[in-house]
């Protein structure tokens, strides 16, 4: 995996932004509200590169997460679906698993317990 990292500090949120094989890994840290979700989206916006199509978000240190996340992985699944792309997650626990299955996002977005799971699964299993 290529390492092509960026930090980017929002408030209450880390993202840092990793570019490895066409696929942008996210690992966020921290909570997602209102507040930190403007630089989630950023994050999440494809840019200019193939790899914005593909995009994997590590939630595993993710301890909050209120609507205004949601929405943001909603709008990233949908602009991935629309450029052929896909949107796969990872890690997600807790009271952050529960808000994203309490409002089915589990049902369409794939779900991985590991980073290595979801660089491993294929595009037909998305």
């Amino acid at each position: 995996m290529a390492d092509n990292r960026e930090a980017v500090g929002h408030g209450r949120l880390s993202v840092v932004r990793t570019e490895a094989d066409d696929i942008t890994v996210l690992g966020l840290d921290g909570e997602i509200d209102h507040q930190s979700v403007p630089g989630l989206t950023r994050a999440l916006s494809p840019g200019d590169t193939a790899a914005g199509h593909r995009v994997v978000v590590d939630l595993s240190q993710v301890t909050f997460m209120d609507s205004s996340g949601v929405n943001a992985l909603i709008a990233a699944f949908h602009s991935t679906q629309a450029a052929q792309g896909w949107l796969r997650l990872v890690g997600a626990r807790g009271s952050v698993l529960r808000t994203l299955q309490l409002v089915g996002l589990d049902t369409f977005v794939p779900f991985h317990p590991t980073l290595e799971d979801a660089l491993a699964a294929t595009d037909a299993e998305t």
